[in-house]
């Protein structure tokens, strides 16, 4: 029997002579406990590593001393995730370096300790890999994964060609999720700008009106925090 968690317990009982502390109803209550956390600990670890951040990056460790335009209490509502269970989205935009990516995976980290599946995708590689498996004959499969996620995230929009595979590949993805599923879109570029990028304009038109509708917008302004914390170092 697969039961690792039940297992540690006991042995770490069994060294430290705590099994007599209790009877029997009350330790077959604390080995299933400890199975149950060690079977939800391995999953959000599991999670944490399917969804490929970038970066390890934590909601404990985000830095509200640095002036940026970010709102401590819109951050911490966005962070109990209850825009997830809403099927909203969310726009960070922002010049290079003000910690955008950081807050979508600092967002992204706290939903797999959750339990809620997470995909992280920089726009370069969103591309690649709807070609590839497009190639490959995996695209129907690979589409419904990132169709079914609760939460999927897209770094650096616009800041690659989207060509006619990604345009489509973000149709199909954006246009299941709308109003079921948050996305998390990224980008140096701000919004009214983002038509052009997306070229095709009826295309164009009905992905930015599922992203854009419905969603919390954040635009982070200052200094770079990667040049501050150069200068500092």
């Amino acid at each position: 029997m697969n039961i690792k968690g039940m297992s540690t317990s006991y042995h770490e009982d069994l060294q430290t002579g705590q099994l007599s502390d209790y009877t029997l109803a009350e330790y077959l209550a604390k080995l299933t406990d400890a199975e149950w956390e060690y079977r939800q600990n391995r999953k959000m670890v599991n999670l944490k590593r399917g969804a490929n951040f970038r970066e390890q990056a934590h909601p404990l460790n985000i830095d509200y001393t640095i002036a940026r335009h970010l709102d401590k209490g819109v951050m911490q509502r966005l962070l109990s995730l209850q825009f997830l269970h809403k099927g909203e989205n969310i726009i960070f935009t922002g010049l290079t370096g003000t910690g955008k990516s950081y807050l979508a995976q600092a967002i992204g980290t706290k939903a797999c300790e959750m339990l809620h599946r997470t995909f992280y995708f920089s726009m370069s590689r969103f591309t690649d890999d709807a070609a590839a498996n497009k190639i490959q004959g995996n695209y129907t499969k690979w589409l419904k994964k990132l169709q079914l996620a609760p939460l999927l995230i897209l770094d650096d929009f616009g800041l690659t060609t989207i060509d006619s595979t990604t345009r489509k590949a973000l149709m199909d993805v954006i246009d299941y999720r709308y109003a079921k599923k948050s996305t998390i879109i990224v980008s140096q570029i701000p919004v009214k700008n983002w038509h052009p990028l997306i070229g095709e304009d009826t295309i164009a038109d009905a992905i930015l009106d599922r992203i854009i509708h419905n969603s919390h917008r954040i635009e982070l302004k200052g200094e770079s925090m990667r040049r501050r914390n150069k200068v500092t170092d």
